[in-house]
């Protein structure tokens, strides 16, 4: 039995480039999908933790925007959770992709990660290991320890054959101090539901738009509720926001097609999610410069 003095646990966060599968690596961990994902950069936009309970640690995984330049109001926003959420965990994995090479994107965001919190380790985390011969892993293992030193825990790994899994999640645990148990063992995340469904409201968006408008696009839920003459089926409503009337025609698409893909890519995600069938309702709203509008920014929730 583990002793008080024995238990470790502890907040990491994973960071990298657009697309180093950090929200995927997270997913895979937890064993559940708790956070969206897509090959559009800045594809999380709220903290989202995920949580791995063990008999020996608790680890909890906060999945959060990722540092870049900002050109709106959201993206300061984005930008200060993000140093704040930095600058309050325990721990710090750094992503890079085995089918890409170690660059002055990696450094920069290293050196970032550095000026917001110097005093918390670093590891690295090579991701996408199926992707590539085995042979080639060795060369970016070398680059990655020489960018973050000697001293600094290195794990390859595959979210999606799960290969080695176990081994980061030891190798985390390694690095956490004692400490208690956060949360309930039976818990896997602490995000609410209505904005897990709106996230996939909007990642179904992201797949089927591609670039034309990724970050011009917000969702919220209005409703949720048990449909009142089907108890097998809940009642869903939820609301696009744009910033032009011309996006508003690209996200519905020609005679509502393109918005009827959405739908259907959503309702898919928030039925595994929910447990039932889902009935989604949804419309779309111009709000003219949502990204720069602090009032519609609090309306939205950031």
């Amino acid at each position: 039995m583990t002793t008080n003095e024995e238990y470790r646990s502890g907040f990491v966060c994973f960071v990298g480039r657009p697309n180093t599968g950090k929200s995927t690596l997270m997913n895979a961990l937890v064993g559940q999908k708790i956070a969206i994902t897509s090959e559009r950069p800045q594809t999380t936009r709220h903290t989202i933790r995920g949580i791995i309970s063990r008999d020996d640690a608790q680890i909890i995984i906060v999945d959060t925007p990722g540092i870049h330049r900002p050109r709106t109001l959201l993206g300061q926003r984005l930008n200060d959770l993000v140093q704040d959420t930095y600058a309050g965990v325990d721990l710090i994995g750094l992503c890079v992709p085995a089918d890409q090479p170690v660059g002055p994107g990696d450094r920069y965001i290293l050196d970032e990660v550095r000026k917001i919190a110097p005093e918390t380790p670093v590891m690295g985390i090579v991701t996408k290991i199926d992707k590539v011969p085995s042979d080639q892993l060795i060369p970016q293992l070398v680059k990655l320890a020489d960018l973050l030193g000697e001293d600094a825990p290195l794990v390859p790994v595959s979210a999606q054959s799960g290969e080695q899994l176990e081994l980061l999640t030891d190798v985390i645990v390694e690095q956490l101090p004692t400490g208690p148990k956060f949360y309930p063992d039976e818990e896997i995340t602490d995000d609410d539901t209505e904005k897990f469904l709106a996230e996939l409201v909007r990642e179904a968006i992201l797949e089927e738009v591609r670039d034309e408008l990724p970050h011009s696009v917000a969702c919220v839920i209005e409703e949720i509720y048990p449909d009142p003459e089907d108890d097998e089926r809940t009642v869903v409503h939820a609301v696009i926001y744009v910033e032009r009337e011309s996006q508003k025609g690209i996200v519905i698409g020609k005679k509502g097609a393109r918005l009827r893909k959405v739908g259907q890519r959503a309702r898919q995600g928030m039925q595994r999610v929910l447990g039932t069938r889902v009935y989604l309702d949804i419309f779309v709203k111009v709000m003219k410069d949502w990204q720069t509008d602090p009032k519609m920014l609090e309306k939205l929730g950031f």
